[in-house]
């Protein structure tokens, strides 16, 4: 009998790329830094200064790659991170539906302050 495949499940998210994040968990907890990529199949993003690696990197001179240690931010769980507000206080996510025109619109509001984060600027 053949094997089932596998369903291939996202993670639904509230944080999206160049959202401000503070990490709560892990070794670099209480670190701030802008989202840079969501990768929503894998449950995880990738942080701007936060989970620093080394990656040993051999010289390839039709590249233009300089050989030698180079660090890179490496991928930290979705549920590690929290959002900030527009005055860096950490709080959870969730929507309210507002009117636009002749459409609604979803719009992201802090839990804590209920103030509006998706603010265009």
């Amino acid at each position: 009998m053949p094997k089932r495949p596998v369903e291939k499940t996202f993670v639904k998210t509230r944080i999206k790329k160049d959202d401000q994040v503070k990490v709560i968990a892990g070794r670099d907890k209480g670190k701030t830094g802008r989202v840079i990529s969501v990768d929503r199949w894998r449950g995880k993003l990738i942080v701007e200064g936060v989970s620093m690696i080394k990656r040993h990197t051999r010289p390839n001179p039709q590249r233009q790659i300089k050989g030698g240690i180079a660090e890179k931010e490496s991928a930290i769980a979705i549920s590690n991170v929290m959002m900030l507000t527009s005055g860096g206080v950490p709080t959870r996510v969730s929507y309210k539906l507002e009117p636009s025109g002749t459409s609604t619109r979803r719009v992201r509001i802090a839990k804590k302050s209920g103030e509006a984060l998706d603010t265009k600027g």
